[in-house]
């Protein structure tokens, strides 16, 4: 099967043209970290009813994880490089990351990915919409089977607005 990229992620087929193949899976609470983790997705400015491209932002992604005795470890967290003219971002996390924790970490539980840094003053407040505030849960996949073998989840677009905004969906707005 190949990877599927739409004109959104075109900067998915440059970062990983030493693509061989990709297939879908779903990850499964209690997944050893034996690969790259990879979290791409866009992040926009929402203006109205217009939605522009937001350079320079950051999302982050934090993961549960457990110990070999399976309780609560540390929480993983990795912060993505920022945007790029198209509001394209992508986070990558390694074994070799969560092997330097205090307690050894034997299993990854969950992840999440939110917004985490807009870059504009007039466009700073992060939105829910799809789930940027409250966290995005990685639940799909593709397996890109390079050098790296990653997993390479895809979420959002998320939104960050000029004005705050009350979610009535989540309590207190979170």
């Amino acid at each position: 099967m190949a990877l599927q990229c739409s004109f959104l992620f075109i900067p998915c087929m440059l970062l990983l043209s030493s693509l061989v193949a990709a297939g879908a899976a779903t990850i499964t609470d209690g997944e050893l970290l034996s690969s790259m983790i990879g979290v791409q997705g866009l992040i926009y400015c929402k203006q109205g009813s217009k939605l522009t491209p937001l350079q320079g932002a950051v999302a982050r992604v934090t993961c549960e994880t457990a110990d070999e005795y399976g309780y609560e470890g540390e929480d993983v967290t990795v912060l993505s490089q920022a945007t790029d003219a198209k509001g394209y971002f992508l986070a990558t996390l390694s074994p070799s990351e969560v092997k330097g924790l205090k307690k050894k970490v034997i299993k990854i539980k969950e992840c999440r990915a939110f917004l985490e840094l807009s870059p504009a003053d007039t466009c700073s407040y992060p939105t829910e919409i799809n789930r940027g505030i409250s966290g995005a849960i990685l639940q799909t996949y593709r397996l890109i089977e390079n050098k790296l073998k990653m997993k390479l989840f895809t979420v959002g677009p998320f939104v960050f607005s000029p004005e705050e905004t009350q979610d009535k969906s989540i309590p207190n707005g979170y």
